[in-house]
């Protein structure tokens, strides 16, 4: 028995060319998560002394 993959976004079948999603339109979904900081990897906050300094400051 073989389970079949499943779209991330919609749970809908995996559709090869679009791996791994099952569509364009899930893909283009997905992508415009990552552009607008929709996603995010948890971490520990960070103090701003603790950043480096911008370029021209």
């Amino acid at each position: 028995m073989s389970a079949k993959a499943k779209c991330p976004m919609c749970g809908k079948p995996v559709v090869h060319e679009f791996r791994p999603f099952c569509s364009k339109r899930c893909s283009d979904l997905d992508l415009q998560k990552w552009l607008s900081d929709s996603y995010a990897v948890p971490g520990e906050p960070v103090s701003p002394e603790a950043l480096p300094p911008e370029e021209g400051e």
